[in-house]
């Protein structure tokens, strides 16, 4: 262990304790916890129970538009970053429903595999949105791990986002991207994002938006949640494709962010992620 990089995470939540509690999980068993960042977004916000030794700080929550709010976040987050650049190597930043995973046929730990990466400012990992199918899969048990309870997976751009710096950046909102900056895919990353994970937690939290984000997701479903029911599941070449072509192609409003002409592919997720645990 003496001889790996110094690898932190970082990370910014509000009411979201249950992927926070699956984020600290996962991220401090491949970094350590006390390798872990996380601003709380209000002080009225509890530290989840599996803290440990991650770093908490609570910041005043201030009530904004959703653009306005994700630009304050980001940029607190951007100078979380740069400060812990002065003693860690690399630093990954992602929301707490999102997990940075190593191919297991590398059989490399995460910080084993970063540690040996070269980086150019930044690398991104291929981006899974993934959703429940409806036709197939139940409502999620949240005390099992939630790869052993889903297998589909929409390639989405939307995450395939440069979560991993070894330089201080201007992340763009959502860590999306990184002003000024190109990026890499790597072939042995994976951004894992779970936010569709399951429909019953999607209305819960609809129902505290108020009742027309309840109306809305009768009315049209979620869009990742109705690729992964309704679309072909692709086998594990095509993630190489996607990778190509994101790697190649940018949408022309967004130099600095991967493309796929709008192309949106479900895939069967690989049974070897199992082994990451979450």
């Amino acid at each position: 262990m003496s001889k790996l990089k110094r690898i932190a995470a970082i990370t910014m939540a509000r009411d979201d304790e249950f992927f926070l509690s699956k984020w600290i999980e996962y991220y401090g068993r491949e970094l350590g916890a006390e390798n872990l960042y996380i601003i709380l977004d209000g002080h009225d916000q509890k530290s989840p129970k599996n803290a440990g030794n991650a770093h908490i700080q609570k910041t005043p929550h201030i009530n904004m538009s959703r653009a306005a709010g994700d630009k304050f976040r980001i940029n607190k987050l951007s100078e979380l970053a740069a400060e812990l650049l002065k003693t860690y190597n690399i630093v990954i930043g992602c929301d707490s429903d999102e997990f940075l995973i190593v191919d297991p046929l590398t059989k490399k730990s995460l910080a084993e595999y970063l540690g040996e990466t070269k980086i150019k400012t930044s690398v991104s990992g291929l981006g899974f949105d993934i959703g429940q199918n409806m036709n197939c899969e139940s409502k999620l048990n949240k005390n099992q791990p939630m790869l052993e309870q889903r297998g589909f997976a929409l390639l989405s751009t939307r995450y395939t986002k440069p979560v991993v710096i070894n330089k201080p950046v201007s992340w763009g909102s959502g860590f999306h991207s990184i002003r000024h900056h190109n990026f890499h895919i790597d072939k042995n990353l994976y951004l894992l994002h779970f936010g569709a994970v399951d429909m019953n937690m999607l209305k819960t939290k609809a129902k505290k938006r108020g009742p027309d984000w309840i109306n809305h997701l009768e009315r049209r479903g979620n869009g990742t949640i109705n690729a992964v029911t309704n679309k072909k599941a692709r086998g594990e070449k095509w993630l190489k494709i996607a990778r190509i072509l994101q790697q190649i192609f940018r949408p022309i409003y967004a130099l600095d962010k991967p493309g796929m002409f709008g192309i949106k592919w479900v895939v069967k997720i690989p049974t070897r992620f199992k082994k990451s645990g979450i």
